[in-house]
């Protein structure tokens, strides 16, 4: 499991809407973009891990950048709650022994795939019960104070942000997370995923069992999956 998180820091992280989820109400659009910009900054470079939260005195004293930084640290916050809860852990163990028949002939490791799994499940259970607003999401990225993002990044010690601001446009005008609505393109972004790290992940057979394994265990989830939020909400200082 070590590895598997180790791992994890290295690929794209695509739960976006999950984090949205605990600020979907928040006016600031500062505040939501930073909510996200953990992820989007490793979507963009795998390399880059600024700690802006170690030195929160550079961005204090800038409304805008104080709207990032509380962001950033409620992405850090909910992170810390969500997969250490038992109820992660638990549907992870789940999905994992259901995968384990269909990955028998693969690199990829069960347990690293039913954590990116379970988290993609999440987001797209969120839209199907319609908790969240995708477009809103987008909305609020659009809304987001360029300057006070370039300032942010600068300051963050990022070393290249015309390359970040690049990425971002394209994340904003593809509206990737609308395709989320279908299972199917689940199990293509689990594959996308997997080959940051493995150049031949899964076969064509393996990729259509993964979707049959995610429908199947998507009815399970979906019984309690609100759970693993109101216990995030509740926990959330």
């Amino acid at each position: 499991m070590a590895n598997d998180l180790r791992l994890l820091g290295y690929i794209y992280k695509m739960n976006f809407l999950s984090h949205f989820y605990f600020d979907r109400q928040t006016s600031d659009a500062n505040i939501v973009l930073g909510t996200v910009l953990p992820d989007l900054l490793k979507n963009a470079n795998k390399s880059w891990n600024p700690h802006p939260q170690k030195h929160s005195e550079l961005f204090e004293n800038e409304t805008g950048l104080n709207s990032l930084l509380t962001g950033w640290k409620r992405h850090l916050e909910v992170d810390l709650i969500f997969h250490s809860s038992a109820f992660f852990n638990d549907k992870m163990q789940q999905l994992k022994q259901l995968l384990l028949p269909i990955l028998k002939e693969s690199v990829v490791r069960p347990s690293f795939l039913a954590h990116i799994g379970v988290e993609l499940l999440l987001d797209h259970l969120l839209i199907e019960h319609q908790k969240i607003n995708i477009n809103a999401f987008y909305d609020r990225l659009e809304e987001a104070n360029a300057k006070d993002l370039n300032n942010f990044l600068t300051k963050a010690e990022i070393d290249d942000t015309e390359h970040f601001f690049k990425f971002f446009g394209s994340f904003k005008s593809s509206r990737y997370l609308l395709s989320y609505q279908k299972i199917e393109n689940i199990s293509y972004a689990l594959q996308r995923i997997c080959m940051r790290i493995w150049e031949h992940p899964f076969s064509e057979k393996t990729t259509t069992e993964l979707t049959s394994v995610l429908e199947f265990y998507k009815k399970q989830l979906e019984v309690d999956f609100m759970v693993i939020f109101e216990e995030t909400e509740n926990r959330l200082t």
